[in-house]
């Protein structure tokens, strides 16, 4: 950790010249590739992002702290690693609060070693930037997506004045297009098909207008482009004329979806020029992580992250690398570029020493200053910490990487025995695609690599996965590593998945299906899965018309991966699809674990359907709960 007392470089003898504002704008799974300022696409198109990059430099290798939302965002607020907070996977809106990692004790057969129980909430703990940035008399406002807790963790008890929708969820509440369903923030009633990120920059733009006098600091975190996968219908419309089915990136949705996004970052730029405070506001431009290669949308996959490789969730370059820009007129020279290193956890410090606030925190990241002046940074490497296992095609075990110059190594916890780790060792300059592992051609550099790495977890106190008692050598292919394939629903599949289909009679009105049969037994559902597809559904006899709903579990499980559960809405074809989807982590420790699954339906709910995982094996589901959010009862399953 660097111990910084950060001064006022820019401000330091013109005590008259009042604190630069703050617009930091923060996408959600906006890939490396998604936009129009590496070349990398062809349909895509981000005019507004190129003329923010105009004004200030461009990063091209900037990485965000985590391959997941929560952990990065916790970064940016606190200049702390994943390692350190703790937050290291997006499961900050589950009803259960965890302020400390632990270990798992054990986990699927498969799997080498275990993966992590995440702090589910940013502890207040922590002096947030806008705190400090408050304490040092700026305005404050928080507008889309946060994701890092409800009361008593919402942003309103993290430093801001202001929080636009006030929402805690993963994503927007039902869809991007109105009617939404967030909670006391309806749609303007004269825009029936209003969509959410121009009513968050109208939002946005409000804000500065009431505080165009003083400092300010608007922290805009877009829900786009994160699933639900909807848009305008124009611009759908628009951008499936110009589909080109040779090309990786062609999916008309979100391609409307980039660019309500990017007309959301124009509404910015032209507020802030209206209002003549362009010159005295620091922009900052982001994403929480990499593109998202895993669902689908228009038959597609939602994007391509080429030519890095895999995608969000995943330790590859694709999951972690994404486009940043910084503007500070007369500070960082305009229409500039740089291939110096950063990661979330740098905006905190580089922020306070842009707005001369002294601060005697330590961070894990460092100010950029030196490179947004054209210069090098002091710094021999970045970390990303991931102890968790997604089975997202492209997946890793639970792994923690560093960047060091040209050079990446990624050490697979326990990937050769316990206590014995295994690496890919990849050069970024010669092979960006990391299509070449050289760490058996090169061990001096895989041992000085991982030596950082050993010194990095000591530094932060990270919790590490341990050894899994389980892991039964039978059952474990090493080829299966990356090579998940992907379902019409968006979720992962294994390979093993291609066993029969079973199919059988309903038991207690749940039909089986997939690589599954359902028996009965002792009040309990039995799922005997055959392969990598089992899931049972069933028919509702009334339908459910609450629009905020729990689905309440109690699962034991010696498979593996993680679970899905599907809903089926009146009038809505097909029944199950991504945009009706959650996921939640499933413990295949063959222990009861209860799980609290929550959706919004537009439309009365008719059907559930539960994928309680993604491989063979044996899973007892003993309870099966429909709740709204008041915690009263809708439906009850009896067996």
């Amino acid at each position: 950790m660097i111990a910084t007392t950060l001064g006022a470089t820019f401000a330091m003898g013109t005590e008259a010249i009042r604190q630069p504002n703050v617009v930091f704008i923060l996408a959600d799974d906006l890939g490396w590739s998604d936009t129009t300022l590496f070349g990398n696409t062809r349909f895509y198109k981000t005019p507004n992002i190129e003329r923010l990059a105009e004004r200030g430099m461009t990063f091209t290798r900037a990485y965000s702290a985590s391959p997941l939302c929560s952990p990065t965002r916790a970064s940016i607020l606190t200049g702390l690693s994943p390692a350190r907070h703790g937050i290291t996977s997006p499961s900050c809106h589950l009803p259960t609060v965890t302020l400390k990692a632990t270990p798992k004790s054990t986990g699927p057969p498969d799997a080498k070693a275990t993966v992590l129980t995440s702090v589910s909430r940013l502890d207040r703990k922590y002096e947030t930037l806008a705190e400090t940035l408050k304490d040092n008399g700026y305005a404050t406002g928080h507008f889309g997506k946060w994701h890092l807790g409800a009361e008593p963790y919402s942003p309103l008890q993290h430093g801001f004045d202001v929080d636009v929708p006030h929402h805690p969820g993963p994503g927007p509440a039902g869809s991007y297009v109105a009617p939404w369903k967030f909670k006391d923030f309806d749609h303007d009633p004269d825009i029936p098909d209003e969509h959410i990120e121009d009513r968050m920059a109208k939002e946005a733009v409000a804000f500065m207008e009431r505080h165009r006098d003083k400092p300010f600091f608007l922290n805009y975190w877009m829900f786009s482009v994160h699933a639900p996968f909807d848009a305008k219908r124009s611009l759908i419309d628009k951008y499936r004329k110009q589909v080109d089915k040779t090309n990786p990136q062609r999916s008309p949705t979100y391609a409307a979806m980039i660019e309500s996004m990017d007309d959301a970052v124009g509404t910015l730029l032209d507020t802030l020029d209206r209002l003549n405070i362009s010159d005295n506001t620091i922009i900052m431009f982001a994403s929480d992580n990499g593109g998202n290669m895993y669902n689908q949308v228009d038959g597609t996959s939602p994007t391509s992250n080429a030519p890095l490789r895999g995608g969000k969730a995943t330790m590859w370059e694709g999951g972690v690398r994404g486009p940043a820009i910084v503007v500070y007129p007369e500070h960082v020279e305009a229409g500039t570029r740089s291939k110096e290193m950063i990661q979330s956890c740098d905006f905190y410090p580089t922020l306070l020493q842009l707005t001369g606030i002294e601060s005697e925190q330590s961070f894990d990241g460092i100010s950029i200053v030196p490179a947004l002046h054209g210069g090098t940074l002091q710094r021999e490497s970045i970390f990303t910490y991931f102890p968790h296992q997604t089975r997202v095609p492209d997946w890793l075990p639970p792994a923690v990487s560093v960047h060091s110059g040209d050079w990446k190594l990624i050490r697979f916890f326990h990937g050769e025995s316990p206590g014995k780790h295994s690496y890919k060792l990849f050069n970024l300059e010669s092979d960006i695609g990391e299509q070449i592992n050289l760490a058996a051609d090169k061990p001096t550099q895989v041992q000085e690599l991982d030596m950082l790495i050993s010194e990095f977890l000591k530094e932060t106190n990270a919790v590490v996965p341990l050894p899994n008692p389980r892991f039964d050598p039978a059952t474990y292919d090493p080829k299966m590593i990356g090579k998940a394939k992907l379902k019409s629903t968006g979720r992962p599949q294994r390979s093993d998945s291609k066993k029969p289909q079973l199919k059988a009679k309903p038991v207690a009105g749940w039909q089986s299906g997939g690589t599954c049969l359902v028996a009965l037994k002792d009040g309990s559902l039995i799922v005997t899965s055959s392969g990598g597809d089992p899931h049972l559904s069933f028919k509702l006899p009334t339908e459910v018309t609450q629009e905020e709903l729990i689905l309440k579990l109690t699962i034991s499980s010696d498979s593996r991966g993680s679970g899905h559960i599907f809903w089926q809405e009146k009038g809505v074809i097909p029944a199950f699809f991504r945009d009706r989807s959650r996921s939640f982590e499933v413990q295949h420790d063959g222990q009861p674990h209860d799980y609290s699954i929550s959706w919004s339906a537009k439309n009365p709910v008719v059907a559930v359907r539960i994928d309680p995982s993604t491989a063979p094996g044996k899973i007892t589901i003993s309870r099966i709960q429909l709740v709204d959010e008041d915690g009263n009862e809708v439906y009850r399953w009896k067996f």
